[in-house]
């Protein structure tokens, strides 16, 4: 998936081409042209396990915690609590729209100049372990939204593969 830097990073090509709840949510809210991005991790545990660690955050957002978090490490234990995920939830920057306890989670921006973005967390299962797969899209509609979405690609490119690394871990550890 190199070539296809920066929309897709670690999905293999079913995960590419599948449809998520954040594609259906984005078009619902975007009506016009959307970027997708897929980023995707293998996790050496449970799906119940990387559930968990996916619902974690609730509580911080386990990317670059200097840049997401004001400095405040993202805790490396799993927060007792924060084992599920409802939807009307504030997660970080989202608000969830859909969950399916155990598999996955969507949720949308609050509105911005920029455009809406939406994001699914999926914890698929993978031989003996997990897929974690993340997949975002976010409006394309106008001249702004489009060149914030290149921006966007790349940022989210750095940040969500931290992010997934460190689920990947806490789940690992759990």
């Amino acid at each position: 998936m190199a070539g296809l830097l920066p929309l897709a990073w670690g999905c293999t090509p079913a995960e590419l081409a599948r449809r998520y709840p954040a594609d259906d949510r984005a078009e619902e809210l975007v009506r016009g042209p959307v970027l997708r991005m897929t980023r995707a991790v293998d996790v050496d545990a449970s799906r119940a396990r990387v559930w968990r660690a996916v619902c974690q955050i609730a509580v911080a957002p386990y990317s670059y915690d200097w840049i997401d978090n004001r400095g405040r490490p993202s805790p490396r234990h799993l927060v007792a609590g924060a084992d599920h995920v409802e939807v009307g939830q504030r997660l970080q920057v989202f608000r969830v729209t859909d969950v399916e306890p155990g598999h996955q989670w969507t949720g949308v921006t609050i509105p911005r100049v920029l455009g809406r973005t939406a994001v699914t967390y999926a914890v698929e299962p993978s031989g003996a372990g997990s897929r974690l797969v993340c997949r975002i899209t976010t409006s394309q509609r106008g001249p702004i939204a489009w060149a914030w979405s290149r921006v966007l690609a790349w940022g989210d490119l750095v940040m969500m593969r931290r992010q997934l690394l460190n689920l990947k871990e806490l789940a690992e550890r759990a």
